[in-house]
């Protein structure tokens, strides 16, 4: 589902979070690298017991044993001191939100470590300095419950946005508490709807009805973890006896409630089936019961403007009774009044087709037009859509900057003003309030550098992989840089789950990294999205060895340009790029001098059983199939370690509350490395969940520790050595 103007490209570590999530031919590979490993036997099992004392004790030792290295290096403190300057400095621009007619923000800094919800008018949030009005303390929230909470956001009850859910998290986990919030008032509602912990989702259907998909108890949850069984909760009943709308299968990933109200008072009231993280079925909840619309699987319906359903295809379609074929990566709208009536025979209208060159990355309303961005060639593009009377829609090109990224934005329902980020590599987020009725689209706020840029340039490059495959990349380098191989290099990259890798503004990687002289490259590889889905498609299962070609050609890229040369170059990736690091590390480990692993998925035979794991198997395959099952065996990291193999010293990052990936793939190849006498650092904190910390303190030691490791690594320092 798409939020409203919710980020969908992927910055390095954030895909799943913030950091919320890149020449030809293979090129030599050492004989023994090269060579299939018989399976192991699992000897690390015990390390799945996540809390448990004996593991715990563990964890703690091998944390000791890295800070005893990287954080007594003389980098650290003053790189931590720089990081937590940039992430907290008052100067960053305050993301708005537009909600009942007024601004909101979430901000952390260094007097609200955990952050608040803050408002103020429209007017107020274009001056200078705008006066805020606390809403929500998440400090004070969390003193008051002894609880360690960290913000999720709010849920409301759309249009008025009066009511809403507060998500609140327990240091950092996807499992949330809800409680329900005046924002008129300011204060929790007394009395008010209250969900306890659990992996839920809830979505209001007017101000005394939410629809909740949540564990019920036994056959109502799937084997990924997530909810199938959706209830119906009125205002003032018992939560247990809420009524059942929908119940799907324990085989299914999740089954979620949708609830789309558009600016001219339509509603739509839905059930998104995840029969796997790619095919769905879509439902409208009607008096009569759950009606599936007949749509293909890979479609999803993500919004709705003036009664018209707005889809995104996946695949191509050619609809039931018509001849028109309508191809995937296509937006189309339904008539919502006409779906109710017959879903089965559906008459869509385009509203926007791709390109060979252009693919649609994501969209949201305001009360009468269409905010539309993609991708050309890796370029942002943005649009504002018009449905016109006669059905059809146009469109208005926004002037968006090359090698910049919309990274984020906020559309009003009340009238059609949006707010729009924009940033890039070397370009601070800049704000632009647009009017789509009116056409204006101006510059209102920009950010202050948070780093001196002015010596360093961005260049897009392409690579050929192993197939021919063209494949883009960015490389961001001081304008002297030397073409003779001595420049320290960080490449990274994410290759999956459709999720487009662009250009972000970064201080912390400005501050510690470009502004040391290092070169950071971003490389566009199969398995996301910035080609569309058919660039997703080629790297999915027994085909994904093509997203690790394409990484590998990028660096001999690299390489053969003279940018840097396997001494001076590291390469980052967190949770699937987490992944990509480890069959990087396996089956290149003569490539790289450092390589850093964060939050990973590393032990592919094992990773249906471990937290959500069995929600990827549409992008991984299945052991259950034995075709995935031997080409899984083949790229796991974990069971591809051999003891007679060089590798380099990695530093590998997990968190011991994240309950989406979980941080036992990380325990057992970290052990394993241990087992074969292999050097490696290890950091595995409390807090965090999917990333790098629970609030800016913490993301600023990890990330201190992070470019520690690559300075030690690839410049002229020296690691940990080889265990006894």
């Amino acid at each position: 589902m798409k939020m409203s103007f919710a980020r969908t490209t992927a910055r390095p570590v954030a895909m799943l979070m913030t950091f919320a999530a890149l020449v030809t031919g293979m090129g030599a590979i050492p004989a023994r690298a090269q060579q299939a490993v018989p399976e192991q036997p699992d000897k690390y099992t015990w390390l799945q017991d996540v809390y448990g004392e004996r593991q715990l004790a563990w964890v703690k030792a091998e944390n000791a044993r890295t800070a005893a290295v990287l954080e007594k290096d003389s980098h650290f403190a003053p790189l931590q001191a720089d990081a937590l300057k940039v992430l907290e400095s008052p100067d960053r621009l305050p993301d708005p939100e537009f909600r009942n007619g007024a601004v909101y923000n979430t901000w952390q800094d260094a007097a609200h470590v955990r952050g608040i919800i803050r408002r103020t008018t429209l007017k107020d949030y274009l001056t200078a300095e705008p006066k805020w009005e606390t809403l929500l303390d998440y400090d004070a929230l969390s003193k008051t419950d002894k609880q360690s909470w960290v913000g999720e956001g709010l849920q409301c009850l759309h249009p008025d946005d009066e009511l809403c859910l507060a998500g609140l998290s327990a240091g950092g986990e996807d499992a949330v508490t809800l409680r329900e919030m005046n924002l008129k008032t300011g204060k929790f509602v007394e009395g008010g709807f209250t969900l306890p912990r659990g992996k839920q989702d809830a979505e209001w259907v007017d101000k005394d009805t939410l629809l909740i998909a949540r564990d019920w108890g036994p056959g109502t949850m799937s084997e990924s973890g997530y909810a199938v069984t959706i209830r119906r909760w009125k205002r003032g009943q018992p939560l247990e006896s809420a009524e059942e709308v929908f119940r799907g299968d324990t085989k299914d990933t999740s089954d979620d409630p949708l609830v789309f109200t558009d600016g001219q008072g339509h509603q739509a009231v839905m059930v998104l089936r995840n029969l796997s993280f790619f095919a769905h079925e879509n439902y409208l909840l009607l008096p009569g019961g759950a009606k599936k619309l007949a749509l293909p699987l890979k479609a999803t319906v993500d919004g709705m403007l003036d009664g018209q359903l707005l889809v995104t295809l996946n695949e191509d379609w050619t609809p039931e009774g018509q001849s028109r074929k309508i191809v995937q990566g296509s937006v189309v709208a339904l008539d919502l009044a006409a779906v109710e009536k017959d879903p089965v025979r559906l008459n869509p209208v385009l509203v926007f087709a791709p390109t060979a060159e252009e693919f649609e990355q994501w969209f949201s309303t305001t009360k009468n037009h269409l905010i539309l961005a993609t991708l050309e060639h890796v370029q942002q593009r943005a649009y504002v859509y018009t449905l016109g009377s006669d059905g059809n829609w146009t469109r208005k090109r926004l002037p968006v900057p090359d090698n910049q990224t919309i990274d984020s934005g906020t559309g009003s329902r009340t009238d059609d003003r949006f707010f729009l980020t924009i940033e890039g590599f070397l370009t601070p987020p800049s704000l632009w309030l647009g009017d789509a009725g009116d056409g204006s689209f101006a510059l209102v706020k920009s950010q202050k550098p948070q780093f001196d840029a002015s010596r360093d340039v961005v260049e897009q490059l392409e690579a050929t992989s192993k197939d021919g495959t063209r494949v883009p990349y960015f490389v961001v380098h001081g304008k002297d840089m030397r073409y003779d191989g001595s420049n320290p290099t960080l490449l990274t990259a994410y290759g999956g789950f459709q999720i487009s890798s662009t250009p972000y503004y970064s201080p912390v990687n400005g501050k510690l990294w470009l502004e040391h002289g290092g070169v950071s490259v971003l490389a566009n590889i199969r398995g996301g999205g910035e080609f569309g889905p058919a660039w997703h498609e080629a790297g999915l299962k027994t085909h994904r060895q093509r997203i690790y070609d394409d990484f590998y050609a990028v660096a001999e890229d690299l390489v053969t340009r003279k940018i840097t040369s396997p001494r001076r170059l590291g390469i980052r990736g967190g949770s699937n790029g987490g992944l990509l690091m480890g069959v990087a590390f396996t089956q290149h480990p003569e490539m790289w001098n450092a390589v850093v692993i964060q939050v990973p998925l590393l032990d592919m035979l094992g990773f249906e059983h471990l937290s959500a794991g069995a929600s990827w198997v549409g992008e991984y395959g299945s052991v259950s199939v034995p075709e995935e099952r031997a080409f899984l065996a083949s790229i796991s990291p974990y069971n591809q370690l051999k003891p007679d193999v060089y590798y380099p010293e990695p530093l590998i990052f997990t968190t011991t509350k994240d309950d989406r990936v979980g941080p036992v793939h990380a325990r057992k190849f970290a052990a394993r490395l241990e087992e074969f006498h292999k050097p490696f650092f290890y950091d595995e904190i409390i807090e965090g969940g999917h990333g790098p910390g629970a609030d800016k303190k913490q993301e600023a030691r990890t990330d201190a520790e992070y470019f520690t490791y690559l300075m030690m690594k690839l410049t002229d320092s020296t690691g940990l050595g080889p265990r006894d």
